[in-house]
């Protein structure tokens, strides 16, 4: 889409969102939360039109998919508040990595997009599991999804070639994720004992390695 319908677009969405504000505001024109959740829905799906018309528009599926999920988070909070709980911001956090996800399948060059995407996947996993799981387990899972996270930014190829720098803070994240897990689960008490006697045989085993040669 041409630079100036651009401005058409955001000036038509500026008008239209002040003016029903400001009709409620004024109390001519009372609205309700589904008429919010509609408006912000319609707003999405004009820019995910965008997106659609022209995918060099990638940027338009973020507030696409971040509108939707607004709309999403409103309609759900009204027809079900006491059912939907934690799983409104999970959902909300769901749709926003979505559309990174989206821009990175566009244009694989985007390798970028996977971290954010990644992240925020992970945040969404953590809020809808936290009600159920303890502080420990979805600390650890937060760390596993950002380690998995990384891993994929040093697996995917790119125009620069392989990530490979990607793979460091993947082992550091996945490492601390299963401390964490492990420590949720008492299995730290066992690990930590098989982790020395493995360095120690390691270094036992290179030192009669060496004194043979």
């Amino acid at each position: 889409m041409r630079r100036y319908d651009m401005r058409l677009l955001w000036g038509l969405l500026l008008i239209a969102g002040g003016a029903l504000f400001l009709l409620e505001n004024l109390g001519i024109l009372p609205l309700g939360g589904y008429v919010w959740a509609l408006l912000f829905a319609v707003g999405g799906l004009t820019f995910l039109g965008v997106f659609s018309a022209d995918r060099a528009n990638w940027w338009a599926v973020i507030p696409g998919l971040t509108l939707l999920g607004i709309g999403m988070t409103i309609a759900l909070s009204i027809a079900f508040p006491e059912q939907v709980g934690a799983w409104i911001g999970a959902g909300f956090l769901g749709m926003i990595g979505l559309a990174f996800w989206i821009v990175y399948l566009t244009n694989r060059e985007f390798w970028w997009a996977i971290i954010p995407g990644g992240v925020l996947v992970t945040l969404a996993m953590v809020a809808g599991i936290a009600p159920f799981w303890g502080g420990f387990e979805t600390g650890g899972l937060f760390f596993l999804g950002m380690g998995l996270t990384f891993a994929l930014v040093g697996v995917v190829p790119t125009p620069q070639g392989r990530m490979t720098w990607a793979f460091i803070p993947a082992s550091i994240l996945t490492l601390m994720g299963l401390l964490v897990m492990a420590a949720a689960t008492s299995l730290i008490n066992y690990i930590w004992p098989i982790v020395l006697i493995a360095f120690g045989v390691v270094l036992l085993w290179r030192a009669f390695v060496y004194k043979r040669s």
